[in-house]
């Protein structure tokens, strides 16, 4: 701002700079306005979810508080210890505050609250206003999970759902989370002179605009990638489609190939492109460097027309396709398969059916962080109850699918502080950019579920978890896991929030296969997948008796530097057959109908 000094040494603001001043307030102001008929135009648009998806039964509430006012009256002296400590310490706290400023000192009292990510502006620990308002915080968030620990008469299920919430109304009332609490984006407005809340406020009519009136936080710059562009680039053509798939052969890297070829089955409720999103981190070129024929499903984004599609269309139409017409391209009487998450689920059951109709087309079957005994339903607990999955019914009844950003939700309030909450502060209180990260745009491209699939998916494996029990009827058949008898290597993620390694690992082990390699692979349940040789990144862990629970294997196996490529990879080849000529894409009966990633990846259906 221009300003101009006085002989008494202040600085004192020009006309000009004032004038300057006031039109950069109109200009916003004008800004404001526009935004404010956007933003009401945008949420015209919004077809609200079942009001049943929005929050769990209040039974969850009730039971809680019955069990701690049982406590109360069978254990007082634990919940008045609790209740005092939390009355004693707000006192004490509000007294050091009152102190400080007391001495005539603008500074915060001694602070012994730990080290909070959220909370590393300086001017949390040196400022009494933001500093009591982050102690209070802490002491208030500790109560309420001390009153969730002190309630007894709780099954296990019913803790971990009032837990979970408990959090989730921690994490809500952070102070961060407002604008007039939170000093970074205080600081930032001051400092664009309100210019970052007019572009936060852009931001959020922009996210809004996108999502047809429903508030998904952006977590990438979607301008920046765009799928055969820079992301999915990898060389080849789709070979076969049908109203389910398009299967995409890619072309080879190499003079020779492996006689079997080999098919991804990646999961549809996001898209293949997580294995090709650049070069660097290609797992789909990898495997063609390898001496692989490679052939990968693009699965369709269902509209309301797939109201009635099924998991066993997924079987039919999807996975006995694709092995069908990648036998007749290659010539080859079996190909090798690899299944990743609900893509894995499904492969599992397809080989029990082929197992039932004696149909020998699978060789080998590779699994990526996939379930197939569901009776630990983990971080997702919360949501599989009845009152939930009723609600997601209702849902699928009025819209025939499920739509995409209910899915979305659901895994970002898994992860709401860094899925939620951070980057709608930094976009819509900082008005900052989202970042140009291929992966949180992967993350953002959602796809639809048929109502049908997610309804059959949610009761019969979520919750009544038939594989692994009586067997799951399907195709005609009833389908159980021991019917799995193809050779499996599974590979899985320590820190796998969607799919727990330990919860696959006992999937595995009821699998009827003779031939079982199992893997933990550090990190999550994308970054241990996706983990080039060259990163040197994660490592992984190998154990060759799967006889153990999976406490003992993990103790007792022995840990290797890098990534698990390589020692898949020699798994694959030595199980793909002798050497032929290399495979261009399609053959005389399949030509090519259009160069990869295909049209079913980016295509942008109505819902």
């Amino acid at each position: 701002m221009a300003t101009e000094t006085t002989g008494k040494g202040k600085d004192n603001v020009t006309p000009d700079a004032d004038q300057a001043a006031l039109k950069r307030l109109d200009q916003n102001l004008a800004k404001m306005d526009e935004l404010a008929k956007r933003l009401t135009a945008a949420m015209a648009k919004h077809h609200p979810v079942n009001a049943a998806l929005n929050a769990p039964d209040p039974d969850v509430f009730t039971k809680g508080a019955a069990a701690y006012w049982a406590e109360m009256v069978q254990n007082p002296a634990k919940v008045f210890e609790h209740q005092a400590e939390f009355w004693s310490k707000s006192v004490q706290h509000f007294l050091e505050a009152q102190q400080a400023l007391a001495n005539g000192k603008l500074e915060a009292p001694e602070d012994h609250t730990p080290d909070d990510a959220r909370f590393s502006n300086p001017l949390w620990k040196t400022h009494p206003y933001f500093n009591y308002i982050k102690q209070q915080y802490m002491l208030n968030a500790k109560a309420i999970k001390d009153a969730v620990s002190d309630a007894e008469g709780l099954d296990e299920v019913e803790r971990q759902r009032l837990t979970y919430f408990s959090q989730q109304i921690i994490d809500m009332m952070a102070p961060t989370n407002f604008l007039a609490t939170n000093p970074d984006a205080l600081e930032r407005a001051i400092e664009t002179e309100g210019e970052s809340l007019v572009k936060g406020l852009e931001n959020l009519v922009a996210d809004i605009e996108a999502n047809k009136g429903e508030l998904l936080v952006r977590l990438a710059d979607t301008s920046a990638f765009q799928v055969g562009g820079n992301i999915g680039t990898s060389e080849g053509q789709v070979v076969y489609r049908n109203r389910m798939i398009e299967l995409i052969q890619y072309a080879p890297k190499t003079e020779k190939v492996h006689a079997l070829p080999l098919i991804i089955f990646p999961p549809w409720i996001n898209k293949f492109y997580i294995l090709d999103l650049k070069e660097q981190n290609s797992f789909i070129k990898w495997v063609t460097e390898q001496g692989i024929t490679l052939f990968v499903v693009s699965w369709v984004n269902p509209d309301r027309s797939y109201a009635d599609v099924g998991i066993e269309d997924y079987i039919e139409e999807g996975y006995l396709a694709a092995i069908r017409e990648a036998k007749e391209i290659t010539g080859q009487k079996k190909v090798n398969t690899i299944g990743y998450c609900i893509g894995g689920t499904t492969l599992a059951m397809t080989l029990a059916l082929m197992k039932h109709r004696k149909d020998k087309s699978v060789h080998t079957a590779t699994f990526f962080t996939a379930l197939t005994d569901f009776a630990d339903q983990g971080d997702f607990t919360p949501f599989l109850q009845n009152d939930f999955i009723d609600g997601i019914e209702a849902e699928v009844n009025s819209y025939g699918i499920l739509r995409s950003h209910i899915m979305s939700r659901t895994f970002s309030f898994l992860r709401s502080n860094d899925l939620i909450y951070r980057p709608a502060i930094r976009s819509y209180m900082m008005g900052e950019t989202p970042p140009a990260f291929d992966l949180l745009y992967w993350n953002g491209d959602g796809t639809n579920l048929p109502g049908k699939m997610a309804v059959q998916y949610l009761r019969q494996l979520c919750q009544r978890n038939e594989f692994v029990t009586e067997g799951i009827e399907l195709c005609g058949e009833r389908l159980h896991v021991s019917d799995v008898t193809v050779p499996v290597y599974a590979i899985t993620c320590e820190t796998d929030h969607i799919a727990a390694w330990k919860t696959s690992y006992r999937g595995v082990q009821q699998m009827g296969s003779k031939e079982k390699t199992f893997i933990v692979s550090q990190s999550g349940h994308i970054a241990g997948i996706v983990n080039p040789p060259s990163k040197k990144k994660y490592g992984h862990y190998t154990n060759e008796d799967l006889s153990l629970d999976e406490a003992t294997w993990f103790d007792t196996a022995q840990f290797h530097e890098g990534s698990w490529w390589p020692r898949w990879g020699e798994w694959i080849t030595a199980n793909s057959g002798k050497e032929v000529a290399a495979r261009e894409p399609g053959d005389a009966t399949h030509p090519a109908i259009c160069p990869a990633p295909g049209s079913y990846v980016t295509a942008s259906l109505p819902t």
